[in-house]
């Protein structure tokens, strides 16, 4: 077994581990947001972490109307602007919580007058000791250069601060069930998914809303495990430019989550399959496991995902641990 799926399917237990060592620290947290109401929300992120923080992006906006957008932490740590975020919220996402560029962002924030929030796998990290408020991701270390467990525990921390924030009982209780939830979706194989992917060159992998970060997340892992060509769109974005170079059998990897984007979605996927694409729809001709919330469902989809892919990296005889030219912990300025 490679690291790869055994770390994968950790991610229940690991979900379940954060969610009780930082019952106390989301309670507190969501104390202080109420009481700060800030207007704006930063994130400061690299890679899948980044793809974790868009998911928080999403969950704020569409909860709370509260504009929330990642940061380039070159701004600060290259071209040396400083931060006017006084009263707002700062959120770092980090396995390693050690690059130089994701900590100057965050100390620039922190100086503007910006409460500053770390999720981070290493809690003893500068970005989360440098944090106001640390809240480990307690996923264990991971050995694999592809993250996953530490990739569903912040989609999960992502939903526990915006349930925590709103103080919402029915967003809470359904994030209690995740673990149980993950461990169904361990369970789930695409097949289909898998042989094609295994075979293609290109591939478009697609989401809206919530479901973007996943769709992300999955093409960056088609990419550096599988060495699959991969570039992930919204449902939307795609009807643009990308669809110039859709044509018969041209694979593409949907996620809908039962929500109100649900009917566009199914709509995009009805045109795709017109134009000849072979369209794999996560929740449609996929199987899935529904999360107890709307805004939950990409949790489930991506734990199957990540198996699924590295079935993909076997089936083309790549080791789905050991990329040719990256390494686990890559430190940018």
């Amino acid at each position: 077994m490679s690291l790869m799926r055994a770390e994968a399917i950790q991610a229940p237990e690991a979900v379940a581990r954060f969610l009780q060592h930082n019952a106390a620290a989301l309670k507190d947290l969501g104390h202080k947001l109420r009481a700060l109401d800030p207007p704006v929300v930063i994130t400061s992120a690299r890679g899948s972490s980044d793809h974790a923080a868009n998911y928080l992006k999403y969950l704020i906006e569409i909860s709370m109307g509260v504009p929330c957008a990642s940061v380039g932490a070159s701004v600060v740590s290259v071209y040396g602007a400083t931060m006017k975020i006084p009263t707002g919220l700062a959120i770092t996402i980090s396995q390693s919580g050690k690059s130089p560029d994701i900590l100057a962002l965050q100390a620039a924030a922190k100086l503007s007058g910006a409460l500053t929030v770390g999720l981070v796998n290493d809690a003893d990290s500068p970005a989360c000791q440098n944090a106001d408020v640390c809240m480990p991701l307690c996923a264990d270390p991971e050995k694999s250069v592809a993250a996953t467990k530490s990739f569903i525990v912040s989609l999960v921390a992502a939903a526990s601060i915006v349930a925590a924030w709103m103080d919402d009982d029915a967003l809470s209780d359904a994030i209690q069930r995740l673990p149980e939830q993950l461990q169904s979706a361990c369970a789930i194989e695409w097949p289909g998914f898998v042989v094609q992917a295994a075979a293609a060159k290109s591939f478009y992998v697609l989401g809206r809303g919530p479901a973007l970060s996943i769709a992300r997340e999955t093409a960056l892992k088609l990419k550096e495990t599988c060495a699959v060509h991969a570039e992930a769109y919204s449902v939307a974005e795609v009807m643009h430019g990308p669809l110039e170079l859709v044509e018969a059998a041209f694979p593409l990897l949907v996620f809908g989550q039962a929500d109100v984007a649900l009917k566009g979605t199914q709509a995009a996927v009805a045109k795709l399959r017109a134009l000849g694409a072979h369209v794999f729809f996560a929740g449609g001709n996929l199987p899935v496991v529904e999360a107890a919330h709307p805004l939950l469902s990409p949790i489930p989809m991506i734990q199957t995902a990540y198996l699924a892919i590295e079935r993909v990296a076997q089936l083309r005889g790549r080791n789905p641990d050991r990329p040719r030219h990256l390494q686990k912990v890559t430190e940018t300025v």
